[in-house]
């Protein structure tokens, strides 16, 4: 059965009203993404290019709301692994021009291609052969007919009544800066690890951290030889205070641990002192990778209701570190 589309024209004021007016809003922006995808071609992948190419950094500029989306598309792309800042067009023209090299690209939005303080930016562009990304409604404009690479966008009605506010539009000059953006990320096969490096607040920060980042090395790793008497055994578990201690054979190659859950079950043994580690220790013991996201390493550790996890690197049995649960805890996990 056919549905009808929402009504595009305004209604009168209420709760009916205030749906309509929402549904002509996002219906007109679905079908403008819907024709800018179509529309695509090769300059989208030129303009890729272009910004590959740069030794520099993406400079983004544009006025009134183009320039509020202009700011989140220069944030995008930092964030995800191409260096790019807004440079305001007005204040362009009174010293940021400084701001901008030959080795940059420029990425230019306006909706009519017009806006009369791009002028300024686009003959600089010009003088100092700056690469030129243009994005704009208009093909016959000032700013599309400079540029290097010419991004354009379909026609398409604003969601206001009087078509005048930029809604449609806007939404999509952020689309195509986050295509961009996305595009970029994966010609230069940007990693989980540069993510979380250019995240580190944040739930995101958190979610990507790795338990080498937590990990305890060297020294403080708490370990005995299966040959070790428990009385050695209790000196390594008081200096290191994990609570543990992970037995490793000849070859220190992980075989158990010793907890203080294992204490608990010998220690009323006569000769509970003089026992081998062997004789006390649990075999197999839970481990962690040092690669592995720690919040992977955490649920492991709630799901056995344990406290700490002995890291060793895959195919190797020989501990490299140590992660306990307080460590993912402080770090912000949950």
């Amino acid at each position: 059965m056919a549905t009808s589309k929402p009504s595009l024209k305004p209604v009168k004021a209420g709760a009916d009203g205030d749906l309509a007016a929402a549904r002509r809003v996002l219906t007109h922006a679905a079908e403008a993404l819907a024709a800018l995808s179509e529309r695509l071609d090769g300059k989208f992948a030129a303009a890729v290019e272009t910004i590959l190419a740069a030794p520099g950094r993406v400079i983004v500029s544009g006025m009134g709301k183009s320039g509020h989306i202009a700011r989140k598309i220069a944030a995008t792309l930092s964030s995800t692994g191409t260096p790019a800042f807004f440079v305001h067009p007005a204040e362009a023209s009174h010293g940021d021009m400084g701001a901008i090299t030959p080795q940059d690209v420029l990425l230019m939005l306006s909706w009519g291609g017009e806006t009369a303080e791009l002028t300024d930016l686009i003959t600089y562009a010009k003088r100092f052969r700056i690469p030129l990304i243009g994005i704009a409604g208009n093909p016959g404009s000032t700013l599309m007919e400079a540029a290097d690479v010419a991004l354009l966008l379909p026609k398409a009605p604003e969601g206001c009544p009087m078509g005048l506010a930029p809604t449609t539009s806007t939404t999509m000059m952020l689309a195509l800066g986050d295509a961009l953006a996305v595009a970029l990320m994966e010609r230069k096969d940007f990693s989980r690890d540069q993510y979380r490096d250019y995240h580190p607040g944040g739930s995101l920060g958190r979610a990507l951290i790795r338990v080498s980042d937590l990990m305890h090395t060297g020294n403080e790793v708490p370990l005995a030889s299966v040959n070790a008497s428990m009385r050695q055994v209790l000196i390594v578990m008081a200096e290191r205070r994990f609570g543990c201690v992970g037995i490793t054979d000849a070859g220190g190659e992980l075989v158990g641990i010793i907890t203080d859950g294992d204490l608990s079950r010998h220690v009323d043994s006569a000769d509970f002192l003089d026992r081998s580690a062997s004789a006390v220790m649990t075999k197999s013991p839970k481990i962690a990778q040092p690669a592995q996201l720690a919040a992977e390493a955490l649920a492991l550790m709630n799901e056995k209701k344990i406290t700490r996890l002995f890291v060793l690197e895959p195919g190797d049995k020989k501990p490299v570190g140590i992660l306990h649960i307080h460590d993912c805890l402080r770090a912000g996990l949950e």
